[in-house]
């Protein structure tokens, strides 16, 4: 079965021999940078359809692209989760190759990243970043990464070691079943939650991470942009985990019910009367609480539960890499 791409006229063939790869560059002023980003792309992967999504940039950034080879679309909304939402509904391919426009990447590891992706084959293959400079990565960044990938292992099960990483390549299948809800870099978050929800196979390779051009400015906000991760993580966890997440909530509830509770009853053995009537009060008020957070966090399960088959449903309706 053969299908035309919209933009290129590049035929998108199931199941032949040399899938069609998208590679996608989400950009917002990156004039430095974005032209070397496109010609090494174009030479890593000469067979590849470079995409460049400009959003908003007030620098020429479209423009340089353009010459330099790229396929131009546009996102008005600001923020790279819109600019991934977009480039994920409009582009068709067998395999997407994400990758950051600031020149920091590694391009010569696309083919290794790609044939990767079709080994396994696997879905998602993430590029982990490891640098030989002290000024390619900031500490603050490498930090809160290492917090926030930490507490994303430790409660969805995940092994990656750069949650954050900016580099990665997906198949059409992943692709096409992820329900993007993030607006800015919380995105590669998300990316990584619904591999884990969904369970599919993934893996991880070592790529070099550059240090900045000169003049050229990150877009990353450590304490603003790691609030943002880190509030997308409890915002998931509700989600996806809500039996756990509630229950956590009645848990607390119901303790703070009985630390309440126990003097109040140990008052009306000793006395026969209820000394303290408003804390007595506030006791069963927060128990009930706690039951009423734990009947809830049961029927949003049976609600998650139907979302994943339906995303699983999706996921199933395209074929593996490569397949």
């Amino acid at each position: 079965m053969e299908t035309i791409l919209p933009a290129t006229g590049h035929p998108l063939e199931t199941g032949s021999a040399q899938p069609a790869i998208a590679v996608l560059i989400p950009c917002y002023n990156e004039a430095l940078t974005v032209a070397a980003v496109v010609r090494d792309f174009r030479a890593s992967l000469p067979e590849a359809a470079i995409y460049v999504y400009d959003n908003n940039s007030s620098d020429g950034t479209a423009e340089i692209a353009r010459q330099a080879g790229a396929i131009i679309r546009s996102e008005r909304r600001q923020g790279k989760g819109y600019v991934v939402r977009r480039m994920f509904s409009d582009v068709e391919a067998d395999i997407y190759l994400l990758v950051d426009g600031d020149a920091t990447y590694e391009a010569q590891a696309a083919p290794r990243l790609v044939a990767e992706l079709l080994s396994g084959p696997y879905d998602k293959v993430n590029g982990a970043r490891v640098h030989d400079t002290s000024g390619a990565y900031r500490p603050g960044h490498v930090l809160g990464n290492k917090v926030l990938t930490g507490l994303v292992s430790r409660i969805f099960g995940a092994h990656s070691r750069d949650m954050l990483s900016g580099y990665k390549v997906l198949s059409r299948r992943f692709v096409k079943s992820f329900p993007a809800t993030s607006n800015g870099f919380e995105i590669e978050t998300e990316l990584l939650v619904h591999a884990l929800d969904l369970d599919v196979p993934m893996s991880e390779i070592e790529t070099l991470y550059k240090e900045r051009p000169a003049g050229s400015e990150s877009k990353l906000s450590t304490f603003k942009d790691g609030f943002r991760i880190f509030g997308l993580i409890l915002h998931l966890v509700r989600d996806l985990l809500p039996l756990q997440f509630f229950t956590l909530i009645g848990a607390l509830f119901a303790l703070s019910s009985i630390g309440l509770g126990i003097p109040v009853i140990i008052a009306f053995i000793e006395t026969g009367l209820v000394a303290r009537l408003p804390t007595a009060v506030l006791s069963v008020g927060l128990m009930i609480a706690g039951l009423l957070a734990f009947v809830t966090g049961l029927i949003l399960d049976s609600v998650a539960r139907g979302r994943r088959e339906n995303k699983l449903i999706a996921y199933l309706g395209h074929p593996a890499a490569g397949g």
